[in-house]
């Protein structure tokens, strides 16, 4: 069951924040990382096989394997992503920026340019779900930002297949590749490139621990999006709420994982108390409720509190990946949040729509990450290069100061460098 708490009476500060996860599978994933580095195609199979208890006969997804998906997927489905994709579309295209220039006197123009990475990779997890609309978030803003090539990589079925939900989305989403493999090794493959996966720039995308140390252990040699940990929900809510409804949200993030986290923050005891009998009594009907029960029971807490401003307060010292605040006027206090992925304002609109429908981003930042770091964009697939120009005067004018600041850093290279050009030979 839930646990309800006085927020005041809390002394352990480590009972308010997101648990981190536990991670010890550094040394494994090394291993792998290091054999997909050397054997290329042939660690991927193998480990496909021990992994995902599947032989394959080829890592790329066939134009025919696609085609064939996509006869069979279900066509109100494919509307409904369809619908999905333009929702994203437009809100990612409000994204996009211009680069700037501008002059001074005398002969000197400053300016910046946003070019698209040319290489992504998107890891879409698979396992004991598939999720299209993972594919949707992580390649549409690429191909917004106008990367060259997308590839995903996702783990294919014990009969050797990818869902055809999750290639539909692809379709819908403008994937260019995709590739069977899963796990550690798929990033590795994306990392170093193989005979049949291509090298990319950048990985983005969830998964499990697995896949979250790898990105962190080839980032360097490519870039990556960020270390995702399990999902977080935080509400805050007023007395004036319907327990059932905050209930079901609080579910929606527990059924993702056993370690996920689900907060409700009130300023009403007798909301606390009804919250929680609706969570029992909806955790019956839940096909995922083992999943979702773990969850509670471990991580799940109510918060009651003095008042929403407080309420706000320690909303903003979790930093959650989704927020809901679900009060009378959420207008009111969306200024006083700091920190958080992404927020729900008001009593209609659950955290789901964002994970599905709005069409901002539902790849977020976790276990407090949100203090530094926001959703998944299409800046996360463009890069910023600076540029300078200076006349022969204008270099001449300055000179001297260059010069003056590097000999005060030790580098007469630099100050020799400025000068040089205007020295008499």
């Amino acid at each position: 069951m839930i646990k309800i708490l006085e927020y005041g009476a809390i002394t352990d500060r480590k009972i308010i924040a997101s648990p981190k996860p536990i991670n010890d599978v550094a040394p494994i994933v090394t291993e792998i990382l290091a054999r997909v580095r050397e054997e290329g195609d042939k660690a991927l199979y193998a480990y496909e096989e021990k992994f995902d208890k599947v032989a394959l006969k080829s890592l790329r997804v066939s134009k025919e394997e696609w085609e064939d998906a996509l006869a069979q997927a279900d066509e109100e489905f494919v509307k409904i992503l369809e619908k999905s994709a333009q929702n994203i579309r437009e809100y990612h295209t409000k994204q996009l920026r211009e680069g700037f220039e501008f002059k001074r006197e005398g002969g000197v123009i400053l300016g910046q340019r946003f070019t698209p990475i040319e290489r992504v990779g998107l890891y879409v997890p698979g396992g004991t779900a598939a999720y299209p609309s993972t594919v949707l978030m992580d390649a549409i803003p690429a191909k917004i930002a106008g990367c060259a090539k997308v590839v995903m990589v996702t783990p294919p079925g014990k009969d050797g297949k990818i869902p055809a939900v999750i290639l539909a989305a692809a379709k819908v989403a403008g994937v260019d590749e995709i590739y069977k493999v899963g796990g550690a090794q798929a990033i590795g493959a994306l990392a170093y490139g193989t005979e049949s996966v291509p090298k990319v720039d950048k990985i983005v995308g969830p998964g499990n621990a697995f896949v979250a140390e790898a990105k962190k252990q080839v980032f360097g040699l490519v870039s990556i999006d960020m270390i995702a940990g399990p999902s977080e929900i935080l509400v805050v809510a007023d007395g004036e709420n319907d327990p059932r409804p905050l209930a079901a949200d609080l579910l929606s993030q527990a059924e993702h994982d056993k370690n996920a986290s689900a907060v409700l923050i009130t300023d009403s005891p007798f909301l606390a108390k009804g919250v929680q009998g609706e969570i029992e009594a909806l955790l019956e009907g839940m096909e995922r409720r083992e999943i979702a029960r773990a969850s509670i029971d471990n991580n799940g807490k109510i918060l009651v509190v003095k008042d929403l401003k407080e309420g706000i307060k320690v909303a903003n010292e979790i930093a959650p990946e989704h927020l809901e605040l679900a009060v009378a006027d959420p207008f009111l206090y969306l200024s006083e949040v700091k920190h958080a992925g992404s927020i729900f304002l008001g009593r209609n609109c659950p955290e789901a729509i964002g994970d599905y429908f709005a069409g901002m981003n539902h790849t977020l930042p976790t276990c407090g990450t949100a203090r530094f770091s926001s959703a998944l964009s299409v800046d996360d697939f463009v890069k910023k290069t600076q540029y300078a120009y200076y006349s022969a005067e204008a270099l001449a004018e300055v000179a001297e100061d260059v010069a003056f600041f590097a000999r005060k850093e030790g580098l007469t290279g630099h100050a020799r460098s400025a000068t040089i050009r205007s020295e008499k030979k």
